[in-house]
Order: C-alpha cells, then structure tokens, then sequence
C-alpha cells in the first residue's frame, strides 16, 4: 500500500511539474541529456545539500562526452534519507542556433524540485540557468531512489565543468 501510494503521488507531482515546462519550442534545440549520480543523504527538514557528478551525452553521436560535477541544493520540505540516486535532464536551448562549447553547462540553475521514497521512490527536477540563464534542464525520465524520503519545494543546481 505504501509503495503504491508513494507511487501515485510522485506520478502525479511528475505530471504537474511536466505541465509547467511544456513541450520544447519548434524554435528550441535540444543539445542531448546530463545524466547524474547524486550521493546519498539525509533530509534536515527544511533542506538537503547533495553532491553529484555528471556526464553530458551530445544528442550529435560525433561530438565527445563531457564530464561536469556539483551540487544540488533543495529548499522547502525534505524529510528522511536517500541512497545515491540517479537523474537524467534533456538539456534545451533556447534557439536552433545555440552553438554549444565545452563547459557550456556550468552554472545555477533553479527550479521546482519533488520526491518520495518508501524503500523504493521517485522524483523529479525542473530547473532553468547556465549559460546567462538560457539552458533548460527538462526531466528525462523520473530520477530512481532508495531511501525513506518526502521533498518538495526549491531546487538549486551548481554545476562546474571538469575541463575548466
């Protein structure tokens, strides 16, 4: 009963953030996605820091791979603990023109931030920054947890480039 109601209601908080960042732009360009591993933690009710390391996939197969690293910080409610979780991003310029240069993904991103775990969980990030706050990073798929753990509020993302 418990996994199945942690389940609908992250399934809900999913569609719900979903339906804020709409469908990307015809005008828009999706460079490809930032898979991340975030450490484990404990939630301090009124927030959590988390570090993580990241690896950006091109959606162009011939460009390279490229590491990043940071944190992510959330605020507002976040009860419990977590074990190292992993979440995907489709990172979306705003134009079909944006030329991406490494290290391009390094800075602040901030957003709407949910989870809940009951042994296992989900949850989901919708955050906008980088590049003079021009990046958006749209949730790929729902981020996979263990842990006992319910969050919602604020997200903040510090990403840093490992080739600066």
């Amino acid at each position: 009963m418990v996994k199945t109601t942690t389940f609908a209601t992250v399934a809900a908080i999913t569609l719900a953030f979903a339906s804020t960042t709409g469908p990307a732009r015809a005008d828009s360009l999706e460079l490809g996605v930032l898979e991340c591993v975030v450490d484990g933690g404990t939630g301090f009710i009124f927030g959590s820091s988390k570090e993580l390391a990241c690896e950006f996939i091109p959606a162009n197969d011939s460009e390279a791979r490229e590491p990043y690293f940071g944190v992510i910080n959330k605020y507002g409610i976040d009860i419990g603990f977590t074990d190292t979780s992993v979440i995907q991003w489709a990172i979306v310029a705003p134009t079909t023109d944006y030329q991406y240069r490494l290290g391009s993904l390094a800075g602040t991103y901030r957003g709407v931030a949910a989870e809940a775990s009951a042994t296992a969980g989900a949850g989901v990030n919708v955050l906008v920054g980088g590049s003079e706050d021009t990046l958006s990073l749209q949730p790929v798929s729902v981020q996979t947890q263990e842990g006992v753990n319910i969050a919602l509020g604020v997200a903040e993302l510090e990403l840093r480039s490992v080739s600066n």
